[in-house]
């Protein structure tokens, strides 16, 4: 083939060499705007994984590459006067002049024709003599503005602002620098890339760059005030820019996410930057661009695929590797943009959460890297803990205080809907079900919504506490769990409003009864599905009616000697129902503004508060998000009505997410709800429980030591496995889990077989 590469960077000088060493038949030109030794960026991080991956590919580039890497292990976090240093991250750089250098003289050597100051075009006509133009033309790529119809590109613009320095400061360690200064926080990002210079990214909000001037200066005004600010930092040395062709505000950028549906068109493919970016906070554009190299040239090159099958298995395998480093940036760079939840965190805690920022490092990854240092958190997390002690444990396993109820860690069983009821009354099965799992070392173990009312219940197999009949029931299980196990149990109460009077979950989830269905209120008529019945809204003597009833459950709840009540206002049922914009049309004093939808859910809380008894907690579930964007629930508002809950008396905001409208959209992964428990907790200053998509003891020390909730909720894992905790706690080889006393025994057993599985796997990886 007779294949163009638009953009002489790493993307297009790799894939040129790629193509070549498969075939050397083929005959490729690079055609590059700025001259050779032109470069716009300082130094190039890698991974382990990377080199590898071009070792296996051109060993000759690789070798050189490889031998002149420079390495650190270590990370170092400046906050508040401190610095936390850890190790065993294993940093490699390189300086991007450098890199550019090696591959211009590997492809010079394998014949491929290097055109500099060469502007390629964007038309298509441009390239008639070329049967394939590879779009490497970076993050601006004219090919991919110009054909946008074809290419489809989503492009976010976040923002913060940065400018990309390097300095003759040579960092030993990875440095996180912060600053405060009178206009706002300034952080650094700086590495060393070679022997004598140092890339070193100033970053900042934008409201911080106009206080500070930033958008009046020039360069050499801007360098001087970046100077000053990290002085401390420099030792003296000078910040220099490579952008001096650029008036000084110009030079400051917004980081530009790019994400491509269609990679091709026509005879132009994209490459790297042209394609996707990911945050300079995580390291990983050139990493993700020689990588696409290697693919695009072996799909090129195989027998038997021709170039449509080609160009297809390119995207749809590096779309996959680009999605889960993208998800991982995007992360990364909310963590940045959202600077201030973080900054009265303790030192340690704030370099904590800022090394799991991405969720690619865990709290046992940090383990294997520096075991003191990680051994170091644990002891501050048990120490800082109410009543809490001077030992290395899991943070799970610490305990935590709410009013005068203490549980002994911070595992709870979540709510889980099991419709095995009889006219809203618990039985045998709830009996063991709560027991087993009490019995299984979790310290909060929740009811599933247990409804005010029968016309409140979900289905008919839902329990209900309107009856005395349903306080025995109840108090017969808080009273097996209060004398065997240390758990406490807490009461979730909730009305089902437009999703009442439907079938069992197994028997079609939110699907109208066959026969017998009851009539259904809401805060409107908004039906839940076009399958279901419409609502009558609530007139204000339904409302009363409600409220009473969920004051009678709240009494009733005392009698049943629970712990804890949770009064539930997500996920669409009624009381829900009044929060989103979604199904509340409402034109009176509880429609329209946030303030007027919460009116109604608050009365309901306040006068559940007033007669449960001061000594022991209330929570809160919310829904933080509708998924529906601006028109439903968004989680800046979600930390406004955690607010409320709160100031009314809340002592925890259980953060759950959407089921509020049938055609929402949710965006679903590990621990996908963890960041609206996040915020919420970090920006309205309340305690939260994670929820969602958390099955492993990795999530749960990670949400936890992270600062990102206070209290973490399993819900599947518990389903299959009562005794979730007490396998962590063996797992950990942690002895102070609250193990029922005729299961001692068969702790121990597992305790040792799950350590000598560890001893041998590692002694397999060695």
């Amino acid at each position: 083939m007779k294949i163009a590469c638009a953009g002489g960077g790493p993307a297009g000088l790799y894939f040129a060499i790629s193509m070549k060493l498969r075939n050397p038949s083929h005959e490729i030109d690079v055609f590059e705007r700025n001259r050779a030794d032109d470069t716009f960026g300082w130094g190039v991080v890698f991974s382990d994984q990377t080199v590898e991956n071009l070792m296996a590919n051109d060993a000759v580039s690789g070798e050189i590459i490889r031998d002149e890497f420079a390495h650190w292990d270590d990370i170092e976090v400046h906050i508040h006067g401190q610095c936390i240093r850890s190790g065993g991250h294993g940093f490699i750089g390189i300086g991007r002049k450098r890199l550019l250098a090696i591959l211009q003289e590997r492809a010079r050597e394998l014949g491929i024709g290097l055109h500099f100051e060469h502007e390629a075009s964007p038309a298509l006509a441009a390239w008639d003599g070329y049967d394939l133009v590879i779009a490497a033309d970076g993050a601006n790529s004219r090919i991919r503005t110009v054909h946008a119809e074809h290419f489809d590109a989503d492009i976010q613009v976040r923002k913060n602002k940065f400018f990309w320095f390097g300095t003759a400061k040579r960092f030993d360690a990875f440095t996180f620098a912060f600053e405060q200064t009178e206009a706002g926080w300034v952080w650094a990002h700086a590495y060393r890339f070679d022997g004598d210079l140092s890339t070193f990214i100033v970053e900042m909000e934008p409201e911080t760059w106009r206080r500070l001037g930033l958008d009046r200066m020039d360069q050499p005004e801007a360098i001087a005030l970046c100077e000053s600010i990290f002085a401390s930092h420099l030792d003296g040395h000078e910040l220099m820019s490579n952008a001096s062709h650029l008036p000084g505000p110009q030079a400051w950028l917004n980081f530009r996410r790019i994400v491509t549906e269609n990679w091709s068109y026509d005879k132009f493919v994209l490459l790297g930057d042209a394609a996707h970016t990911a945050h300079f906070s995580i390291g990983s554009g050139t990493k993700l661009a020689l990588e696409d190299a290697i693919k695009l040239a072996e799909v090129l090159n195989r027998p038997g695929l021709n170039r449509e099958q080609a160009l297809a298995e390119y995207q749809a395998e590096r779309s996959v590797e680009v999605l889960k480093l993208q998800n991982s940036a995007r992360n990364s760079t909310e963590w940045f943009e959202t600077l201030d939840r973080y900054l009265s965190f303790p030192p340690l805690q704030f370099a904590y959460s800022l090394l799991t920022r991405s969720q690619r490092v865990s709290h046992e990854n940090l383990r294997l890297r520096d075991q003191a240092w990680l051994e170091e958190v644990e002891r501050w997390f048990q120490a800082q803990a109410p009543n809490g002690c001077d030992e290395i444990a899991p943070p799970m396993f610490a305990p935590y205080q709410l009013r005068e109820m203490s549980l002994h860690n911070r595992i709870v069983v979540s709510p889980m809907a099991m419709y095995s009821a009889t006219n809203g009354t618990p039985g045998d099965f709830h009996l063991v079900h709560y027991g087993t799992r009490a019995q299984g070392g979790a310290g909060l173990v929740y009811t599933e919504m247990t409804c005010v009312s029968a016309d409140g219940r979900i289905t008919p197999a839902c329990p209900g506490m309107y009856a005395s009949a349903h306080v025995a029931a109840w108090r017969r299980i808080t009273d097996f769990v209060h004398r065997e196990t240390r758990a406490k149990m807490c009461l979730q109460l909730g009305h089902s409003g437009a999703k009442g009077s439907t079938r069992i979950g197994w028997e079609g989830m939110d699907e109208p009864l066959d026969c017998d269905n009851w009539p259904l209120i809401a805060a409107s008529d908004v039906p839940w599905s076009e399958a279901s019945q419409a609502p009558q809204p609530m007139t204000r003597e339904d409302m009363n009616r409600v409220r009473d009833q969920f004051v009678a459950a709240t009494r009733r709840a005392i009698e049943a000697d629970f712990d804890m009540v949770e009064m539930h206002a997500a996920h669409g049922y009624l009381l829900s129902s009044f929060i989103t914009p979604l199904q509340n049309r409402r034109s009176d004093e509880y429609g329209g503004s946030l303030e007027n939808r919460l009116r109604y859910p608050l009365e309901v809380f306040t006068a559940m508060r007033a007669v449960w008894p001061a000594e022991r907690p209330m929570s809160v579930r919310i829904s933080a998000t509708d998924w529906m964007g601006a028109a439903g629930v968004t989680p800046d508002e979600a930390v406004r009505i955690a607010d409320a809950f709160h100031a009314a008396g809340a002592d925890l905001i259980d953060v759950s997410a959407g089921q509020t409208w049938a055609a929402s959209r949710p965006v679903y992964g590990r621990m996908f709800q963890t960041p609206f428990a996040d915020q919420i907790r970090n920006e309205a200053r309340v305690s939260t429980m994670a929820v969602g998509n958390i099955f492993e003891t990795d999530h749960v020390n990670s949400i936890l030591a992270a600062g990102r909730a206070d209290l973490v909720a399993l819900g599947r894992p518990h389903m299959i496995d009562p005794m979730w905790t007490l396998r962590a706690a063996a797992q950990h080889e942690y002895d102070g889990a609250a193990v029922p006393p005729p299961y001692l025994a068969g702790m121990a057993q597992l305790t040792r077989n799950l350590k000598r599985a560890a001893e041998m796997e590692a002694a397999q990886n060695a």
